[in-house]
């Protein structure tokens, strides 16, 4: 089995060309390849087939094999390797996700995609609440960007303690299906600094989904405006949230890291 391992500001994943065939447990393969010690080492796995309503399908594992719904990271790394690949010589594409169909605009330098803008769609933000787990209570602003976010402003992001957050991430009452937690320190009206704990992955470098929730929590409550440099561990996103269509975009880089073969005796 081929595959090409990718990261977009860290946020890595294995990737799979499964447009001809695909591997049958695609859950426990994610488990195995995602393992940092015995396996490739990456957040997830995402494998792209073929798709009757758009250019390509994503399909999306977290590490613990559980699937989700979007990846704003992976995303960009999908369009780079349709493209750096030859699947399509499209500068402009369209994804199938779970959370909808995405449209890509992939910049080419040296006929190679470095960078990716993604029309993210049309964020859902709930009012602010208190939600309790874990025996803790957290304040936040629930946002949905296809997948569930909890969006918490704070301060002193740098030191804080992100995995006290981890109760909060897995199925509770106020979110069955596990949430992605953001924690957010405003910097500046155009500038925020997050950390984020994803569901089924834990701590990761950066996510790009929750920068776009993150953004929209913000920019509602006039704590920052609607173009904004979200700074995450692994990088910087440029977000902006359109006023005319109500959509968010997010351009940020892609990256491939290694390609290499996985024995069929492991799968």
């Amino acid at each position: 089995m081929h595959f090409t391992k990718m990261e977009g500001l860290g946020n890595d994943y294995v990737y799979l060309d499964c447009t001809a065939s695909a591997p049958a447990d695609l859950p426990g393969l994610a488990q195995v390849v995602s393992d940092r010690h015995f396996g490739v080492g990456s957040d997830g796995l995402i494998c792209i087939f073929p798709s009757e309503i758009a250019d390509f399908r994503m399909v999306m594992f977290n590490a613990d094999g559980s699937q989700a719904e979007m990846c704003g990271n992976g995303i960009r790394c999908v369009g780079k390797f349709v493209y750096d690949k030859g699947l399509t010589d499209k500068a402009q594409l369209t994804v199938e996700t779970l959370a909808g169909v995405k449209v890509l605009r992939l910049s080419v330098k040296d006929g190679k995609v470095d960078q990716v803008t993604v029309d993210m769609g049309t964020p859902v933000l709930e009012p602010s609440r208190t939600v309790t787990a874990g025996g803790q209570s957290f304040q936040g602003f629930p946002v949905s960007m296809g997948n569930p976010h909890f969006v918490i402003p704070t301060d002193g992001v740098k030191d804080f303690n992100l995995s006290i957050h981890a109760p909060l991430s897995s199925p509770n009452p106020a979110f069955p299906q596990g949430v992605n937690v953001e924690i957010v320190e405003v910097l500046a009206p155009d500038r925020v600094r997050m950390r984020v704990w994803e569901r089924g992955s834990g701590e990761t470098l950066a996510c790009g989904t929750g920068a776009c929730a993150t953004v929209c929590a913000c920019a509602s409550q006039g704590l920052t405006g609607r173009e904004v440099t979200v700074v995450l561990l692994g990088g910087e996103l440029h977000i902006r949230w359109d006023e005319s269509d109500g959509h968010i975009y997010m351009t940020g880089p892609a990256r491939t890291v290694f390609e290499g073969e996985w024995p069929e005796t492991a799968l």
